[in-house]
């Protein structure tokens, strides 16, 4: 067995491979993600993992740790994020999957207060083992919706989501697939509201979805409505598996009859039809137990919802715990 940290010394052609046949791959965790990632060192510091079995590939780990300008408020905050959770073979070995877990704890421990695994698939199988390398299951929900065709989707879709998106497009909304960067800015100002005025969490600046718009694997899809965009969805797509909803927003309530934070959503699920994709991954749905108005939302598109859960190892557990106390008290503000 043998633990890669060296982004230089992997096999692109098989990483991309593991790719298409793992269980638990995500658009995040290809090559594509961590070019992504790398590309904006202003924001985030890009990492890579990966463990060998007699010279084949049996799973990678790649995300970030954040960034921030201020370099008291950079030591106060760094966190450690792998998106979708790391990508595994279903044939790993248990001490495989427990070398690359060490080395992800171990070497990202000095650089970051907290280290965080966001699933998108079911790590049931493998859990024993992560919480052997000391990381700690998390409950946390997440939405997959059945993609696989046209008439499942109408056929899944809540009776009142399907209501008011049929009267968006009566009334004179609609989609756009490939908008100009000067839309997607646009788009961005409404999402930026949204999170200031009611997600109150920080949001990555405008570089960052300017970067993406470049990517082959990113679909922005806009909703316009009287020549103004005013609502859309970020997705990012892994041919063949799922299409990811990263980011959505809309100017919803301020025009009667038109609802484009569910046209936008609504859109996302039909482009993972088309492109092949049988999942559309709502990518969160907040903590069992505790009431949450996004998975409200999100349920009305007939997903099914799913307890993924999250790993997490606490690097440093006094600045974790400030960190946390901040996050909600700015949330009550």
């Amino acid at each position: 067995m043998q633990l890669i940290t060296d982004i230089h010394k992997v096999d692109r052609s098989a990483w991309n491979a593991l790719a298409q046949t793992s269980a638990t791959a995500t658009w995040f965790q290809t090559p594509a993600a961590y070019d992504f990632f790398a590309s904006l060192p202003e924001l985030m510091t890009p990492f890579f993992f990966a463990v060998q079995e007699e010279q084949e590939l049996k799973g990678v780990v790649v995300g970030y740790i954040t960034r921030e300008k201020n370099a008291l408020k950079q030591f106060l905050t760094r966190r450690a994020i792998i998106i979708g959770g790391p990508m595994l073979s279903e044939t790993i070995a248990p001490d495989a999957l427990e070398l690359l877990l060490n080395g992800v704890r171990k070497q990202l421990s000095l650089r970051a207060i907290y280290i965080e695994t966001r699933n998108f698939n079911d790590y049931s199988a493998f859990r024993p083992t992560f919480e052997k390398c000391g990381f700690a299951y998390v409950p946390h929900y997440d939405f997959h919706i059945d993609t696989t065709s046209e008439e499942v989707v109408e056929q899944n879709l809540g009776k009142n989501r399907k209501r008011d998106i049929k009267t968006s497009f009566r009334d004179g909304s609609q989609v756009i697939e490939n908008p100009t960067l000067s839309q997607v800015k646009e788009w961005y100002s409404i999402l930026l509201d949204l999170y200031v005025t009611k997600v109150k969490t920080p949001l990555f600046p405008w570089n960052f979805f300017e970067q993406l718009y470049n990517e082959k694997d990113t679909h922005y899809l806009l909703v316009e409505y009287e020549n103004r965009i005013i609502g859309g969805t970020l997705c990012m797509s892994l041919n063949g598996v799922s299409l990811y909803e990263w980011f959505v927003c809309g100017e919803d309530g301020v025009y009667k009859n038109i609802f484009p934070s569910s046209v936008a959503t609504y859109a996302g699920m039909h482009y993972a039809v088309k492109s092949g994709c049988p999942r559309f991954d709502m990518m969160g749905a907040g903590v069992p137990g505790v009431s949450y108005g996004v998975r409200d939302f999100k349920a009305r598109f007939g997903g099914e919802l799913k307890e993924l859960g999250r790993f997490q190892y606490i690097c440093k557990p006094l600045f974790y715990r400030i960190g946390s106390l901040g996050v909600k008290i700015l949330k009550r503000k």
